[in-house]
């Protein structure tokens, strides 16, 4: 595959890329691209990190790159997930967490047994270079820069936190150290991190990234962005300025069970919590529901079908969004039939993962983390 195809690939369906001449150089120079995401184990998995996350891994992968997945259990303990109980948190990670993500890579049309996963305590056991590293990169990050940096956590800036959280941003930078990772990849909102990483990667003794050349060498950063949830925003109107800050509001979360889709979900649930969806008529704006068919709809399935009767204008097929999101402005579309489109398409996405956790070790793997949650 040639350079700019490589390149189209990893940069489909993403929000930035921190270092993309970097990355075309690594291409062009022949060197091994080694990929990781790193997951806090913290529930159910939903779309934003089963369809999207995995939509990228996929798109990676046929771009030649390595990928592996990071099981964080030290950081969801740190991020106090799961009741800040590690062996519930780690039997999550290895069980239902790292199935559920197999099962969203053969949702999008990838191929599980190539992913590597690692798990977090794996990695920190009995290696006295990871925690090197770690104190390496946190002697190049000033104590204000991590409190800032405390968002990567979910958590708001200025909050007051337990001093463990402070170790959070060194450890999540230092994870792409130790593995040798040139490019990681993340969620918009683990940019901070990212940027810490970039920023110290010259001045580190321990673990510095080198490429085949023994050349010291900076990560690159990809990151895609963060798909909406379903609900209506707490502040109606807003303006297309004021989403950015708004973010950590309007993204998908499964403390919300309504605003998200779990990768699991039936076929009636799906139905129902997308008709519930916030989906204003001509509204293109803040539309969730055009949203997922812009970052989830058309990347992996590349076109969409509007069922309609034929008093109605009869059926719509679509392989362009913008084409859609344009028809939908002038109300061409209606909320309803564009609802019922989308509920059919993802229906049929996660018919995989389904299926996986409807029968053995997966539905008991749910089942246990059922408990582990109402427990």
């Amino acid at each position: 595959m040639e350079v700019e195809e490589r390149i189209k690939l990893i940069k489909n369906n993403t929000e930035e890329i921190l270092g993309e001449e970097e990355l075309r150089g690594m291409l062009e120079e022949g060197e091994t691209v080694n990929h990781y995401i790193g997951f806090e184990i913290s529930g159910k998995i939903h779309l934003g990190t089963g369809l999207m996350c995995m939509s990228k891994v996929k798109d990676f992968m046929d771009a030649g790159v390595n990928c592996s997945v990071f099981l964080a259990d030290y950081h969801s303990w740190i991020n106090d997930k799961l009741g800040g109980d590690l062996d519930r948190i780690r039997k999550v990670a290895v069980g239902y967490f790292k199935e559920g993500l197999k099962a969203s890579l053969k949702c999008v049309g990838g191929n599980p047994e190539k992913l590597k996963f690692v798990l977090g305590s794996e990695l920190y056991h009995n290696n006295d270079l990871y925690w090197q590293t770690m104190i390496d990169v946190s002697k190049h990050t000033s104590l204000s820069r991590i409190m800032r940096s405390i968002t990567i956590m979910g958590r708001k800036e200025g909050g007051s936190v337990d001093f463990a959280k402070l170790l959070y941003p060194s450890m999540q930078v230092a994870d792409i150290f130790v593995q040798g990772i040139n490019m990681p990849h993340a969620g918009i909102d683990q940019r901070k991190a990212e940027v810490i990483a970039r920023d110290v990667a010259m001045k580190l003794s321990f673990s510095p990234l080198v490429n085949s050349k023994g050349e010291q060498i900076k990560p690159v950063a990809v990151h895609h962005g963060l798909i909406m949830g379903l609900g209506k925003p707490s502040k109606w109107p807003i303006e297309k300025s004021e989403l950015k800050d708004m973010l950590s509001e309007l993204k998908m979360s499964k403390s919300k069970p309504d605003s998200c889709i779990f990768i699991h979900d039936s076929e009636d649930e799906i139905k129902r919590k997308i008709n519930k969806a916030f989906c204003m008529e001509k509204e293109i704006c803040y539309n969730p529901i055009l949203d997922w068919i812009k970052r989830l709809i058309f990347p992996i399935r590349s076109e969409l079908k509007i069922n309609r009767p034929e008093k109605f204008g009869g059926d719509l097929e679509y392989d362009s969004y913008d084409s859609l999101e344009k028809d939908f402005a002038k109300g061409d579309i209606h909320p309803m039939d564009l609802k019922n489109s989308v509920a059919d398409s993802l229906i049929e996405i996660l018919r995989p993962a389904r299926e996986h956790f409807s029968k053995g070790d997966g539905k008991k793997m749910l089942k246990e983390l059922d408990e582990m949650i109402v427990g």
